[in-house]
Protein backbone atom coordinates (compact mmCIF):
# COMPACT_ATOMS: atom_id res chain seq x y z
CA UNK A 1 0.00 0.00 0.00
CA UNK A 2 1.19 3.44 -0.80
CA UNK A 3 2.46 5.25 2.55
CA UNK A 4 0.05 8.02 3.57
CA UNK A 5 0.76 11.74 4.18
CA UNK A 6 3.27 12.37 6.88
CA UNK A 7 1.33 13.75 10.30
CA UNK A 8 1.48 17.82 10.58
CA UNK A 9 4.18 18.74 13.14
CA UNK A 10 2.51 19.28 16.87
CA UNK A 11 2.47 23.29 18.03
CA UNK A 12 3.64 24.11 21.25
CA UNK A 13 0.43 24.92 23.50
CA UNK A 14 0.58 28.48 24.55
CA UNK A 15 2.23 29.65 27.51
CA UNK A 16 1.38 32.34 29.97
CA UNK A 17 2.44 35.93 28.91
CA UNK A 18 5.74 36.82 29.78
CA UNK A 19 5.61 39.56 32.28
CA UNK A 20 7.51 42.48 31.41
CA UNK A 21 11.18 42.81 32.66
CA UNK A 22 11.70 45.40 34.91
CA UNK A 23 14.12 46.83 32.86
CA UNK A 24 11.85 47.39 30.42
CA UNK A 25 9.06 49.07 32.59
CA UNK A 26 11.76 51.20 34.10
CA UNK A 27 12.72 52.25 30.84
CA UNK A 28 9.44 53.10 29.73
CA UNK A 29 8.83 57.24 29.99
CA UNK A 30 5.95 58.96 32.28
CA UNK A 31 3.69 59.27 29.58
CA UNK A 32 4.01 55.79 28.64
CA UNK A 33 3.34 54.77 32.27
CA UNK A 34 0.42 56.51 32.30
CA UNK A 35 -1.17 55.35 28.94
CA UNK A 36 -0.54 51.81 30.28
CA UNK A 37 -2.04 52.47 33.62
CA UNK A 38 -5.35 54.41 31.83
CA UNK A 39 -5.87 51.18 29.05
CA UNK A 40 -5.27 48.47 31.76
CA UNK A 41 -7.71 50.50 34.28
CA UNK A 42 -10.43 50.51 30.62
CA UNK A 43 -10.03 46.86 30.26
CA UNK A 44 -10.55 45.92 33.67
CA UNK A 45 -13.90 47.99 34.00
CA UNK A 46 -15.38 47.09 30.23
CA UNK A 47 -16.57 43.51 31.32
CA UNK A 48 -20.10 43.59 32.55
CA UNK A 49 -19.18 41.74 35.37
CA UNK A 50 -16.15 43.17 36.40
CA UNK A 51 -15.97 44.40 39.98
CA UNK A 52 -16.18 47.98 40.77
CA UNK A 53 -12.86 48.89 42.01
CA UNK A 54 -12.06 51.41 44.40
CA UNK A 55 -11.60 54.23 41.86
CA UNK A 56 -14.90 55.96 42.62
CA UNK A 57 -15.81 59.51 42.01
CA UNK A 58 -12.73 61.76 43.20
CA UNK A 59 -13.69 64.57 45.95
CA UNK A 60 -11.72 67.51 45.55
CA UNK A 61 -9.25 68.61 47.60
CA UNK A 62 -10.56 71.59 49.85
CA UNK A 63 -8.34 73.92 51.99
CA UNK A 64 -9.04 73.70 55.58
CA UNK A 65 -10.87 76.07 57.31
CA UNK A 66 -9.35 78.09 60.25
CA UNK A 67 -11.18 76.83 63.11
CA UNK A 68 -12.61 80.00 65.13
CA UNK A 69 -12.16 78.72 68.83
CA UNK A 70 -8.28 78.23 68.03
CA UNK A 71 -7.98 81.23 66.35
CA UNK A 72 -9.58 82.89 69.51
CA UNK A 73 -7.27 81.10 71.47
CA UNK A 74 -4.45 82.36 69.82
CA UNK A 75 -5.59 85.68 69.75
CA UNK A 76 -5.67 85.59 73.16
CA UNK A 77 -2.33 84.14 73.72
CA UNK A 78 -0.85 86.69 71.67
CA UNK A 79 -2.80 90.05 73.11
CA UNK A 80 -0.26 92.06 75.11
CA UNK A 81 -1.21 95.58 76.94
CA UNK A 82 0.05 98.48 74.71
CA UNK A 83 2.62 100.65 75.77
CA UNK A 84 2.41 104.03 78.15
CA UNK A 85 4.20 106.12 75.63
CA UNK A 86 2.23 105.14 72.86
CA UNK A 87 -1.20 104.91 74.49
CA UNK A 88 -0.12 108.65 75.74
CA UNK A 89 0.80 110.26 72.47
CA UNK A 90 -3.15 108.32 71.09
CA UNK A 91 -4.68 110.48 73.65
CA UNK A 92 -2.88 113.76 73.08
CA UNK A 93 -3.80 113.38 69.31
CA UNK A 94 -7.30 112.64 70.01
CA UNK A 95 -7.26 115.01 72.57
CA UNK A 96 -6.21 117.51 70.58
CA UNK A 97 -8.65 116.48 67.28
CA UNK A 98 -11.89 116.92 69.85
CA UNK A 99 -10.50 120.01 71.13
CA UNK A 100 -10.77 121.36 67.18
CA UNK A 101 -14.30 120.23 66.39
CA UNK A 102 -15.79 120.85 70.22
CA UNK A 103 -14.32 124.41 70.01
CA UNK A 104 -16.23 125.06 66.55
CA UNK A 105 -19.43 125.14 68.83
CA UNK A 106 -17.89 126.17 72.39
CA UNK A 107 -16.29 129.73 70.81
CA UNK A 108 -20.12 131.40 70.05
CA UNK A 109 -22.12 129.90 72.46
CA UNK A 110 -19.04 131.44 75.04
CA UNK A 111 -19.32 134.93 73.48
CA UNK A 112 -22.81 134.30 73.68
CA UNK A 113 -22.84 133.54 77.66
CA UNK A 114 -20.22 136.47 78.29
CA UNK A 115 -22.16 139.07 76.82
CA UNK A 116 -25.37 137.74 78.30
CA UNK A 117 -23.54 138.11 81.65
CA UNK A 118 -22.54 141.41 81.15
CA UNK A 119 -25.63 142.50 80.13
CA UNK A 120 -27.26 141.46 83.48
CA UNK A 121 -24.36 143.16 85.45
CA UNK A 122 -24.87 146.34 83.72
CA UNK A 123 -28.20 146.52 84.69
CA UNK A 124 -27.79 145.53 88.22
CA UNK A 125 -24.79 148.59 88.49
CA UNK A 126 -27.85 150.77 86.86
CA UNK A 127 -29.89 149.99 89.40
CA UNK A 128 -28.15 151.78 92.22
CA UNK A 129 -28.96 148.33 94.38
CA UNK A 130 -27.30 145.71 96.10
CA UNK A 131 -28.86 142.30 94.17
CA UNK A 132 -27.43 138.89 93.36
CA UNK A 133 -25.92 138.22 89.48
CA UNK A 134 -26.84 134.57 88.81
CA UNK A 135 -24.59 133.45 86.56
CA UNK A 136 -27.25 130.33 85.62
CA UNK A 137 -30.39 131.47 84.12
CA UNK A 138 -32.33 130.33 81.27
CA UNK A 139 -30.45 131.65 78.91
CA UNK A 140 -27.05 130.42 79.81
CA UNK A 141 -28.64 126.88 80.79
CA UNK A 142 -29.44 126.31 77.21
CA UNK A 143 -26.09 127.66 76.23
CA UNK A 144 -24.50 124.75 78.22
CA UNK A 145 -27.16 121.99 77.62
CA UNK A 146 -26.11 123.39 73.42
CA UNK A 147 -22.52 122.72 74.51
CA UNK A 148 -23.16 119.21 76.18
CA UNK A 149 -25.59 118.03 73.41
CA UNK A 150 -22.33 118.99 71.15
CA UNK A 151 -19.81 116.76 73.22
CA UNK A 152 -22.09 113.85 72.89
CA UNK A 153 -22.51 114.19 68.93
CA UNK A 154 -18.31 114.82 68.52
CA UNK A 155 -17.68 112.00 71.06
CA UNK A 156 -20.49 109.76 69.47
CA UNK A 157 -18.85 110.15 65.52
CA UNK A 158 -14.95 110.64 66.76
CA UNK A 159 -14.67 108.01 69.13
CA UNK A 160 -17.79 106.12 70.19
CA UNK A 161 -18.69 104.36 66.53
CA UNK A 162 -15.08 104.02 65.02
CA UNK A 163 -14.07 102.31 68.29
CA UNK A 164 -16.99 99.73 67.99
CA UNK A 165 -16.04 99.49 64.24
CA UNK A 166 -12.23 99.12 64.09
CA UNK A 167 -11.50 99.31 67.55
CA UNK A 168 -9.56 102.44 67.50
CA UNK A 169 -10.26 106.31 66.69
CA UNK A 170 -7.26 108.61 64.72
CA UNK A 171 -4.67 108.59 67.59
CA UNK A 172 -4.83 105.00 68.06
CA UNK A 173 -4.44 104.19 64.42
CA UNK A 174 -1.58 106.82 64.19
CA UNK A 175 -0.15 105.00 67.27
CA UNK A 176 -0.40 101.47 66.20
CA UNK A 177 -2.69 100.71 69.47
CA UNK A 178 -6.08 99.49 69.62
CA UNK A 179 -9.20 98.50 72.56
CA UNK A 180 -10.08 95.05 72.86
CA UNK A 181 -12.50 93.54 75.05
CA UNK A 182 -11.32 91.23 77.82
CA UNK A 183 -13.37 88.36 77.03
CA UNK A 184 -13.52 88.19 73.54
CA UNK A 185 -10.10 89.79 72.60
CA UNK A 186 -12.07 91.55 69.72
CA UNK A 187 -13.49 94.99 69.01
CA UNK A 188 -15.88 95.97 71.85
CA UNK A 189 -19.26 96.35 71.44
CA UNK A 190 -21.24 99.22 70.53
CA UNK A 191 -22.64 99.44 74.65
CA UNK A 192 -19.49 98.86 75.51
CA UNK A 193 -17.91 101.44 73.47
CA UNK A 194 -20.54 104.23 74.55
CA UNK A 195 -19.96 102.66 78.28
CA UNK A 196 -16.41 103.15 77.93
CA UNK A 197 -16.55 107.16 76.49
CA UNK A 198 -19.10 107.96 78.77
CA UNK A 199 -17.44 107.08 81.94
CA UNK A 200 -14.42 109.05 80.90
CA UNK A 201 -16.04 111.79 79.60
CA UNK A 202 -17.59 112.52 83.17
CA UNK A 203 -14.87 111.77 84.81
CA UNK A 204 -12.42 114.23 82.74
CA UNK A 205 -15.57 116.92 83.91
CA UNK A 206 -15.90 115.96 87.41
CA UNK A 207 -11.82 117.37 86.99
CA UNK A 208 -10.83 113.51 88.32
CA UNK A 209 -10.27 112.19 84.77
CA UNK A 210 -6.02 112.68 85.86
CA UNK A 211 -6.51 109.55 88.33
CA UNK A 212 -8.59 107.91 85.82
CA UNK A 213 -5.76 107.67 83.23
CA UNK A 214 -3.19 107.51 85.27
CA UNK A 215 -4.55 104.17 86.56
CA UNK A 216 -3.38 102.23 84.39
CA UNK A 217 0.27 102.79 85.57
CA UNK A 218 -0.56 100.78 88.46
CA UNK A 219 -2.75 98.46 87.08
CA UNK A 220 -2.36 94.66 86.57
CA UNK A 221 -1.57 93.11 83.78
CA UNK A 222 -3.99 94.48 81.72
CA UNK A 223 -3.05 97.77 82.48
CA UNK A 224 -6.89 99.38 82.73
CA UNK A 225 -7.70 102.59 83.38
CA UNK A 226 -11.36 103.34 85.14
CA UNK A 227 -12.96 103.32 82.13
CA UNK A 228 -11.71 99.93 80.45
CA UNK A 229 -12.86 98.28 83.28
CA UNK A 230 -16.46 99.70 83.17
CA UNK A 231 -16.44 98.67 79.88
CA UNK A 232 -14.49 95.43 80.18
CA UNK A 233 -11.60 96.52 78.02
CA UNK A 234 -8.34 96.78 77.58
CA UNK A 235 -5.64 99.13 74.86
CA UNK A 236 -3.81 96.08 72.99
CA UNK A 237 -0.76 97.23 70.70
CA UNK A 238 -1.35 96.00 67.12
CA UNK A 239 1.04 93.24 66.22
Amino acid sequence: MPPGPAPAPALPAPGPARPEPAGERAAASWPQQVQRLARSDQGGRSGPSAPAGPSGPVTPWRPPVDDPFLRAARDQAAARPAGLGRRLAARLIDMAVLGLLLAAAAVPLGVRTADHIGAKIEQAELTGETVTVWLLDTTTGGYLGMFLAALFAVGLVYEVLPVARWGRTLGKRLCGVHVRGIESHDTPSLAESFRRWLVRTVLGLLVIGVVNVAWCLFDRPWRQCWHDKAARTFVAADT
